[in-house]
C-alpha cells in the first residue's frame, strides 16, 4: 500500500480550517435560529455569540478577535475586540472577526436574510475596525479597479459602473440599507433611473449580493453601515473577486468615543484584508444567498457558504446534524422542534 503523502502541519491546518469555521458558524446560527420569529432579538444575539465563543475556542489557534458586529451600536456593551480567542498555545497566530448574528431584526421578526458569518486570516492582515458607521460601496468580481469610488458622488457611481457594464443606469439595481441616514442615497440613486432595493438588516450578506448579480438582482451595494460589518463583507468580496470600498462616518457621539479616527482615508478591500483569508456564513433565516435553518426531526439542517481566498474555492455546504447535544438547546425547544420550525 502507498503510504499517505506527509503533509506540513500549517499546510494541513489551513486546507481543513474552512470546514472547521463551517462548524462554528452553523453552531451560531442554530442557536439563534431558536429565537427567530419570537421578537426578542437580545436573546438570539446572546445565544448565538455564546455558541460562536465557545465553537472558536475548541480551535487549535492563537486567535484576537478583531472586528465584532455586534456592540454599542446595537446596544451590547459587552465589548469582544481584543478578546483572546482559541486553544492559544501552539495554535496557529489568526485574526478574527465576527458577527454572530448579521441581521438581528430579521430574526426576530423571521424575516429573510439573517446569518452568522465569521473570518479566519493570517494574524495582522484583517483591519481592526472601531464600532462605528462606514460609508460603503461594493461591486462584484470582473470589473476594473476604480470604477466606483468614494470619491464620487452615487450618481457618478452609478453612471461609470453602467458604462463598464455595456448599459445604462436604468440597467442598474442598487441595494441600499434601509435607515434614515442613506435617505439622501436613495433619492440620488433615483434621479439616474437606476432601480433601488432596499435592504430592512443584514449589512454583510446584503453587500455579498454584488458577487452573483445574476443570482441576487443585485448590482452596486451603496450607503452607511457599521465598519465591523464592513470589515467581513470585505472579507467575503476578497474571496469571491469583488471590490469592497470603505470610508469612516461616525455620527458626533461615536466621534466623542474614538481617538485618532481618520474619517478622510478611504479603505479598499485589500485594506480591510490580506493573505490567507478563510470566510463562512450560515444562514438562520431563508434568503437570497442561503437558506435558514431547518429543524427537521430527528436532524437539524443548515446550510453554509464557506470561502478560501488563497484557491478562491466557493463551497456550499448543507449538512444534517443528528448529535443534537453538540448544540446546547433549550430542553423545551429540544423536546419538539415544531415551535420553530
Amino acid at each position: 500500500m502507498e503510504p499517505f503523502i506527509q503533509v506540513p502541519q500549517a499546510k494541513f491546518f489551513a486546507r481543513v480550517l474552512s470546514i472547521e469555521i463551517a462548524r462554528v458558524a452553523e453552531r451560531a446560527a442554530v442557536a439563534a435560529a431558536v429565537y427567530r420569529g419570537l421578537r426578542s432579538p437580545d436573546l438570539a444575539v446572546n445565544a448565538a455569540t455564546k455558541a460562536i465563543l465557545r465553537e472558536l475556542g475548541k480551535l487549535p489557534i492563537e486567535g484576537t478577535i478583531v472586528s465584532s458586529g455586534e456592540g454599542e451600536r446595537d446596544g451590547i456593551p459587552t465589548r469582544m475586540e481584543g478578546k483572546s480567542i482559541g486553544r492559544q498555545e501552539g495554535g496557529f497566530k489568526v485574526d478574527v472577526a465576527l458577527d454572530p448574528l448579521d441581521g438581528r431584526s430579521l430574526c426576530a421578526d423571521n424575516m429573510p436574510g439573517a446569518v452568522t458569518v465569521l473570518a479566519i486570516s493570517e494574524k495582522g492582515t484583517l483591519l481592526r475596525a472601531p464600532d462605528v458607521y462606514m460609508d460603503k460601496i461594493a461591486i462584484g468580481p470582473g470589473h476594473e479597479e476604480g470604477v466606483v469610488d468614494l470619491r464620487y458622488t452615487a450618481v457618478e457611481n452609478i453612471e461609470r459602473f453602467a458604462r463598464a457594464k455595456g448599459g445604462k443606469p436604468k440597467d442598474i439595481t442598487v441595494l441600499v440599507l434601509k435607515r434614515p441616514r442613506n435617505d439622501k442615497i436613495v433619492e440620488a440613486v433615483k434621479t439616474t433611473g437606476a432601480r433601488v432595493r432596499l435592504l430592512q438588516d443584514g449589512d454583510v450578506i446584503g453587500a455579498m449580493q454584488v458577487a452573483q448579480p445574476d443570482a441576487t438582482g443585485v448590482d452596486i451595494y451603496m450607503g452607511i453601515g457599521g465598519a465591523p460589518e464592513g470589515v467581513l463583507a470585505a472579507a467575503a468580496l476578497y474571496c469571491m473577486g469583488g471590490q469592497f470600498i470603505g470610508r469612516y462616518a461616525p455620527s458626533a457621539s461615536q466621534l466623542d468615543r474614538v481617538e485618532r479616527l481618520d474619517v478622510n482615508r478611504i479603505f479598499r478591500t485589500k485594506d480591510f484584508v490580506r493573505g490567507d483569508c478563510h470566510f463562512a456564513a450560515t444562514g438562520v433565516t431563508d434568503g437570497t444567498l442561503l437558506r435558514g435553518v431547518r429543524f427537521r426531526k430527528p436532524f437539524i439542517e443548515t446550510e453554509t457558504i464557506v470561502m478560501r481566498s488563497l484557491t478562491g474555492s466557493v463551497r456550499r455546504i448543507t449538512t444534517e446534524h443528528r448529535e443534537l447535544g453538540k448544540f446546547d438547546l433549550p430542553p423545551e425547544f429540544e423536546a419538539d422542534f415544531s415551535i420553530s420550525v
